[in-house]
Order: structure tokens, then sequence, then C-alpha cells
């Protein structure tokens, strides 16, 4: 097995680990009490799956970015439903039962349309690059790797719930430990085309990151704390799935790079905006 063939293997083991946590750690009538209000779901989505994409697709044309550096920016934008964004809204005093549940029905649907929005984009972006994905394997792995860990997590908090609270946390530390050693193994072998990534490149991250975060402030409508909760899902790009499709379709190139950088952006960037939304921006407590 060469160094390629393990990194794809270790990413569905981790992401199949994370899947498996986070449906035994989320209650299920957090996930169904998310949907309701439905407008404000609908807005959620729109955020995740037509705005923040469609930002990354107008500052790669600016940027005039090489085609597999596109690539590997699209495959984060149309992966959202990152299990960072909980933890990141607690620290912003956010709505976090909203949060946990917008997180699950965003990684339950990108299952299916992050394969299809990829393929729509990846062909306005680059013309003329013939960069294709195989879709129908996208979505397999993804529907084994991350619908049915997650469904079968959410039955076991369910039905057995002793056994879903006695697991739940442990498993999710070895996930991110798994994707902790999967980036790390990453970094070192992506590590020189890292550093030859240029200011300009970094400066393009940031935007996004900050047009991601002002998208998700915007469809959060007038409360505050979902307004957190949203911007903080929106900002938070789901780079567990991401490495999945992108180590499966364009192993060892400037796409995984591209997957990574922006992956570290997100996730570090999420929780400074976290901390800065949890001083800056306090909610009144109804008794005040």
């Amino acid at each position: 097995m060469d160094t390629a063939d393990f990194v794809t293997l270790l990413n569905v083991i981790a992401l199949v680990a994370i899947m498996l946590s986070m449906g035994m750690q989320v209650k299920f009538q957090a996930v169904t009490a998310s949907v309701r209000p439905v407008h404000r779901v609908a807005l959620g989505l729109l955020a995740n799956y037509l705005l923040v994409p469609a930002v990354t697709v107008g500052l790669l044309i600016l940027f005039q970015a090489e085609p597999r550096v596109s690539a590997g920016f699209l495959i984060l934008a149309v992966c959202p439903g990152a299990p960072i964004s909980p933890p990141a809204t607690t620290i912003a005093k956010g709505n976090v039962a909203w949060a946990i549940g917008m997180m699950v029905i965003l990684a339950g649907l990108s299952a299916l349309l992050s394969p299809a929005l990829l393929s729509l984009l990846l062909t306005r972006v680059a013309p003329e690059s013939n960069l294709r994905i195989d879709f129908l394997g996208i979505v397999r792995t993804l529907l084994v790797a991350q619908m049915l860990p997650l469904a079968v997590g959410l039955g076991i908090h369910h039905w057995l719930p002793k056994l879903a609270q006695k697991i739940g946390k442990p498993l999710g530390m070895v996930a991110n430990l798994l994707l902790l050693l999967l980036v790390g193994i990453i970094l070192a072998t992506q590590y020189e085309m890292l550093m030859a990534i240029r200011l300009r490149g970094w400066m393009g991250m940031a935007l996004l990151f900050f047009a991601s975060l002002g998208i998700g402030w915007l469809c959060g409508g007038t409360d505050v704390a979902i307004r957190k909760a949203l911007a903080l899902t929106t900002t938070a790009r789901n780079a567990a799935v991401g490495l999945v499709i992108v180590n499966s379709n364009f192993p060892e190139t400037a796409a995984v790079t591209a997957v990574v950088a922006y992956g570290l952006v997100s996730i570090l960037g999420t929780f400074a905006c976290a901390l800065l939304l949890g001083k800056i921006i306090k909610i009144r407590s109804a008794s005040e």
C-alpha cells in the first residue's frame, strides 16, 4: 500500500468515526427542532450550498487560480456541516441546539448535494482543463462513510442511550486523533507545496473566509444567537469530507494542498471568530 492509498483509507476511517460519534452525541429531537421554522433552515441551506460556492467561484475567477487549485477550493466550498461548528457556537454563546441540528442536516445532505454541485461548478471554473470527478463513486463513498454511520449513531442514541453516552465521546476523541494524524501526514507530504503558497493565495483564503462569515451572519435573521450559530456553521467547512473527495479524485496534487490549506484557515478562523463573537456581541438574558 502506497502513501496515497494509506491516506485515503485513513481518511475514510476517520470520517466514519466522526459521523458515528456525531450521531451518538446528538439528540434526534435537536435535529427535528432545528427544522422549525422552515425558512430558517432554508436560509442556512442557501448560505452553505449556494452563496458560499458562488463567492468561491467569483474569487477563483478573480484570482485566476490554476485548475487543480480551483478544484480543491470548490471541494471545500460544497462541503459544509463540519463537526467543529457546535463547540465553536458554544464558545460564541450562540444557539448550540440549532447549530447541532443544522450541522447534521448539512452533513446528511452533502452526501448527494456536494458531488452534484462540484460536478456543475468544476466545468464552469475550469472548462478547458478536462478535470472530472467520479460522481457516482463520491456518492457511494459518502453514503457509506457519512450517511450510514450518522444514521447508525442517531439510532444508537435513540434506542441505546446508555451505550451512546458511554462510547460517544471516547469515539469522538479517537476520530479527532485520526483526523489530526491524517492532516499531519498530508502536511508532511505536501509541505513544500504549502510553503510555496504566496501571500496572494493566503489573502484570497482570508477573503473567502470573511465572506462566508458575513453570509452566515446576514442569513441568520434577527435572532443574534441564531446569527452566531449560522455564521460559524457557514465558515466551518467539512475538511474530513473534502479530503475524502480530493484524495479519491486528485491525489497528491495541488488540489490536496488547497483543501488542507483552506481547511486549516477554516478551523482556526472559526474558533478565533467564536472567541470574538462571545466577547464582543453579548446577549442580554430575559431577566435583565
